[in-house]
């Protein structure tokens, strides 16, 4: 009973809640027509769309910068890589990895803008970075109007001027990480018989291999970064910056590098989303996905100054499956599509469980 009790503040009692309710949908979604094996897919999906923009995260935390509010401009910078790369028309493969590379490069120098204004307000970096995010969405709904690009794929109406506000990725790059090792527009894919309202269906489960490899190469490079004399020493800043300080390190110069870093890590999470997605949404959409990405890795176990790729993946899965489940069992359940409803009503749940235990070692 020790043993048991040990294990789950280990773990943490908020995320046991909500891992025990995710198992407990799984168990009762056939009973409501809801097929287990589909189910899961999509949970896998969705993990390998957000888990990059989870992942950037990390370094503003290990660095003591706290939560990055201000991701849009990591987001933005994905944004503008993508409509510069169709602008000259690479598909494929190719304009997927200039993409990212392009929107790293973006987002570093952002950052470089970004970090030197939290550097100037050190202990409300979460206040000020707020409004810094939501200041550059709406300086580029101005610059998405006004920016030279003529891609007839990309721009407004017959004027052709003006991005418009969501554009499809079919003749981009879509699904071309999900796809691989597979065959482009089916990728891997398994096909597995689940026992669903009387009969035996055969359901066919795909696995985004590629998607799931880039998160997994990425995170690597994380975890071999902070045991680098460099993420060494930011994680000295962000643990104890006087201790830090003593020993010789430029905390300023760390939070600025923990800053270029997060910022283009989500520059590359937002292509990476909407590759999977399907669509690049421009204008207010990167607004939606600031308390998502920040509830996800304070529900994995981060606090405000300490996170970790074990946080990351746990915290993706949970908010990403709980959001996928959820709806999908109660409006099979009730007979009523309430989706978006009960996906808003999941969606601040989990924010505000994550916010309101952000300090506490159990949450």
């Amino acid at each position: 009973m020790t043993k048991l009790k040990h294990a789950v503040q280990s773990f943490g009692r908020a995320r046991m809640i909500i891992l025990i309710f995710l198992v407990v949908l799984l168990l009762i979604a056939p009973v409501f027509g809801v097929s287990r094996v589909a189910s899961l897919n999509d949970m896998l999906t969705r993990f390998a769309m957000n888990a990059v923009l989870v992942l950037s995260m990390v370094p503003m935390i290990q660095s003591g910068c706290g939560l990055n509010f201000g991701v849009p401009l990591g987001l933005v910078s994905g944004l503008l890589a993508e409509a510069i790369i169709w602008e000259y028309k690479i598909p494929g493969a190719r304009g997927f990895v200039l993409a990212m590379l392009l929107g790293a490069l973006i987002g570093a120098i952002m950052g470089m803008f970004y970090g030197f204004i939290l550097n100037r307000i050190r202990g409300d970096e979460m206040v000020i970075a707020t409004y810094v995010g939501y200041a550059i969405i709406y300086f580029m709904n101005m610059m998405w109007l006004t920016l030279p690009f003529k891609n007839p794929s990309s721009v407004q109406g017959y004027a052709g001027e003006g991005l418009r506000v969501t554009i499809s990725l079919d003749n981009h790059w879509l699904h071309v990480f999900d796809d691989w090792p597979g065959k482009p527009g089916r990728g891997v894919v398994l096909t597995i018989h689940e026992y669903l309202n009387g009969q035996w269906t055969p359901q066919e489960f795909k696995i985004p291999v590629g998607t799931l490899l880039l998160f997994a190469f990425l995170a690597l490079l994380m975890w071999l970064f902070f045991r680098s004399k460099t993420g060494t020493a930011m994680t000295a800043v962000g643990s104890n910056p006087i201790y830090a300080m003593a020993g010789g390190i430029n905390i300023k110069r760390m939070r600025m590098s923990s800053v270029v870093l997060s910022t283009s890590i989500a520059a590359i999470g937002m292509i990476i989303y909407g590759q999977t997605y399907g669509f690049a949404q421009f204008y207010t959409a990167p607004q939606f996905f600031t308390f998502p990405t920040v509830a996800a890795i304070l529900l994995g176990g981060a606090s405000l100054n300490k996170a970790s790729i074990t946080n990351v993946i746990l915290g993706t899965f949970l908010f990403q499956g709980v959001l996928t489940l959820t709806p999908s069992v109660i409006n099979s359940a009730i007979q009523l599509d309430m989706s978006e409803v009960i996906r808003m009503i999941i969606t601040n749940g989990l924010i505000i469980i994550a916010l309101t235990r952000k300090g506490k070692k159990d949450a």
